[in-house]
C-alpha cells in the first residue's frame, strides 16, 4: 500500500461508532487496524485517514470537547458520490449541507463540483466532493 504525504489522524470518543460511521455510511475501507490500542487505518479510493480512541497517553494538546476539529474541514474527493449521499439519506443521518452544485474559482479557471457537508460522530465536518 502506497501511503499519502498527508494521513490526517482523528481522535474520537468510541472506535467502534466511528469506525462503524467511516466504513458503513461513507463506505471507507479498513486498511489496517489495531484493536488492542484502538487505531484504524482507513482509506476511501485515493484519500486515506486514521482514528483513534481518546486516551490519556495520546497527542492531546488541549482539552478534547465536542464538536473535534472546531476551525477545519476535510475534502474527499470520490468517484460516485450519490451512492454515498443517497446511504446517508436512507439511514436517516444528518446532513450538514445537502448535495449540491458548486463553482469554485482557482487561477482563473472554474472547477465546477458537487458535494455536501456531513459531520462525523465526534463532529469533524467532512466535505464530500465529486468533480
Amino acid at each position: 500500500m502506497k501511503y499519502n504525504r498527508l494521513i490526517p489522524e482523528l481522535t474520537v470518543t468510541n472506535i467502534d461508532r466511528s469506525k462503524n460511521f467511516y466504513t458503513e455510511l461513507l463506505g471507507f475501507e479498513i486498511e489496517y487496524e489495531r484493536a488492542e490500542d484502538k487505531f484504524i487505518f482507513l482509506s476511501l479510493e485515493e484519500a486515506q485517514i486514521m482514528i483513534e480512541e481518546f486516551h490519556r497517553d495520546g497527542w492531546n494538546v488541549a482539552d478534547m470537547r465536542f464538536p473535534f476539529g472546531r476551525g477545519i474541514n476535510f475534502s474527499i474527493e470520490v468517484d460516485e458520490i450519490e451512492s454515498i449521499d443517497q446511504n446517508i439519506l436512507q439511514r436517516n443521518s444528518p446532513l450538514y449541507r445537502p448535495l449540491m452544485t458548486n463553482k469554485y474559482e482557482s487561477n482563473s479557471e472554474e472547477i465546477i463540483q458537487r458535494e455536501f457537508l456531513v459531520q462525523d460522530p465526534d463532529g469533524y465536518l467532512l466535505r464530500i466532493t465529486q468533480e
